[in-house]
Order: structure tokens, then sequence, then C-alpha cells
């Protein structure tokens, strides 16, 4: 016999909300269960970290446990209030003091310099760079500082100024890694044959994810480009699709998508669990001789074709050195 009143709006209710409870427990444990494990207890002691978008989210987990593990790590953050008090809780909870902040705005080139001559003056070597941090515009399109659409400019144009300027440091690393942290919506993004749209300004964006996936196609495109380049020296370039993470970017989504990531936060990984396949690129040893690839779940994914065509990456990337203005005094890749 059925405990529900089949007759009373009341049991049909408590009916559909129980059925909603199991159903999100049931599906954020198939999440937990399938999110991938870091096959690697690795020591990180003596390496250098380079975190981009450290003060919360899988940045801020990344760095907690690259911390514990005792890696030197450097928080490379827009947001200082925020970033020391980070910094004060995983110094807490890793008992590693080798924890700093530095500040930087990815959507700034004069900021990303500033920023690589600090890092140039006061480090030796790096030995990972994690391109972590991202944002999602709304309707309203707005410019960087250099006169590129703010989502590029920071999702994509940033990073890649970013790894140009402390290549040379990476090089010094008996094993370099740049790891980029992008998202399976690149499936949604495109970068047109000419070029037209790499840098998308406009008054109005009716589709606000639209920027967003499009910056991270091009993470993608900058990643196995970059790997291609990198070939045969001991830097690796990966990147990663973290999973449905509870951040602080699934926030910045404006209506009406922000409904949908709404219903989305409920049943999506923590930002510990959703870091783990950025860990996994870090420090395991298993990925060491892995370069241009796209990884989920701690495991090389299969892109898009799209994605992957080789004429295209290449005219990015010198269309890419033209807008971010790289210097014959700079790095070459």
């Amino acid at each position: 016999m059925s405990v529900f009143d089949w007759d009373s709006p009341v049991s049909i209710a408590a009916y559909v909300v129980t059925s909603i409870a199991v159903f999100l427990s049931v599906f954020k444990t198939y999440l937990y269960l399938t999110c991938g494990k870091i096959t690697n207890s690795r020591n990180m002691e003596g390496k250098t970290v380079i975190i981009t978008g450290a003060n919360s989210g899988i940045g801020k987990e990344t760095a907690r446990d690259l911390a514990k593990r005792g890696a030197r790590v450097i928080m490379a953050c827009r947001n200082m209030e925020t970033a020391k008090e980070a910094r004060e809780k995983i110094v807490d909870e890793s008992q590693n003091s080798n924890v700093f902040v530095k500040q930087v705005d990815l959507s700034s080139l004069a900021s990303i310099r500033a920023f690589a001559q600090d890092v140039i003056d006061t480090e030796s070597v790096v030995d990972v760079l994690i391109h972590n941090a991202g944002i999602i515009s709304g309707r309203q399109v707005k410019s960087s500082p250099d006169g590129f659409e703010l989502t590029m400019a920071t999702n994509y144009y940033g990073p890649f100024l970013l790894t140009h300027l402390l290549i040379d440091l990476l090089r010094k690393s008996s094993q370099g890694r740049i790891i980029t942290v992008t998202s399976k919506l690149y499936k949604y993004g495109s970068i047109e044959p000419e070029l037209s749209n790499i840098n998308p300004l406009m008054d109005y964006c009716l589709v606000p994810m639209k920027l967003y996936n499009l910056s991270k196609f091009a993470e993608i495109m900058f990643t196995q480009e970059l790997a291609l380049r990198l070939k045969g020296s001991s830097i690796t370039a990966n990147c990663l699709h973290p999973g449905i993470v509870n951040t602080g970017i699934l926030r910045q989504v404006p209506f009406p998508s922000n409904i949908v990531f709404a219903f989305l936060r409920m049943i999506s990984l923590s930002p510990e669990l959703g870091a783990r396949t950025t860990i996994q690129l870090a420090v395991s040893s298993d990925v060491e001789q892995i370069s241009g690839q796209y990884f989920s779940k701690c495991q090389v994914t299969k892109l898009n074709q799209r994605v992957q065509n080789a004429e295209i990456q290449m005219k990015l990337w010198e269309a890419s050195k033209a807008l971010v203005k790289l210097e014959p005094t700079d790095p070459v890749i």
C-alpha cells in the first residue's frame, strides 16, 4: 500500500520533493565515484608552482594540496584581500610557509608583464604553471584595458602572454609542466578560419556563454600548438575539464542561463573534487611524457576534431603574438 495519498496535493508535493532529493543524492554519489583519482602521492618539495586564480574554488584547493606536498606555491590573484585570507588558511593547514601571494590581473597586459618580471626577479625556476583563473561575462560586452573582449582577455590572451614571459624559467626545470583549466563547453565554441571572431567586441551578446565557450576553444588550440612547439624539450603542456564544479564562476552566469546553472550547482562536485585532475597533471609521474592532451576525470579524453585543426591553431598563435604585443626581447616559443 502506498504511503502517499494521491488525492492530496500535500502528499504529491512531498513525493516530488523526496524523488528529487533521492535523485540528487544518487547523482552526486555517481559524480564522486567517477570524478577520477590522483594516482600519485608524490612529494613536491623543491618544486615551484604558480597558480592563477588561487584565492578560491579549484585554484585554492589545488594550492592547498600542493602546499601540503611541500611545494613552493605562488598564488597569482587579482583580489589580494581574498588571496591573503586563502593563503593564511593554506599555510595553517599545510604547515608550509612557502606560500606566497602576488597580484596579477590577467585582463591587463601591463599587469601580466609586471607580475612576470616580479617572478623572474625572485625565482630561479618555475616547475609548474597552472592557468586556472577564468571568468564568464554578462550580456553587456566589456573591453579590457588593452581593447580585448574581457572574457577572451582573461581566459585566453592573458595566459598566452604569461606563458611566453615565463617560458625560460620553465625551461630551467627538469620537467616543466604547463596546465590549463578549460571546459567541455569548448564543444559549443569555434574560431572562424579567417580569425574574424578572436576579439569579439560588440555592444551586446545575446548568449553570454558564447564568449566563454569561444575562450575555452582558444585555450585548447593554444595548448596543442604550445605542445607542438615544445616538442623535444623538458616541458609538457596539457589542458583539462574539471567537471561540473560548484565554484564562483557558476555564479557569474547571467539570467536566464543562471537558472540552469543554479540547478547544476546542486549536483556539482566540490572544488576539492574538481581539483583532482589539475593536481594529477601537476604531480603524477604517469603523465610525465604526455603533452598536448585534454584530460577529464584524471584521464586523457578525446577531443572534437574541430578544435584540432592544425592550420587554425598556427594562425591563432601568430595572430595572438601580435595582439598581445610580444616584443623582440621577449622569450621565444
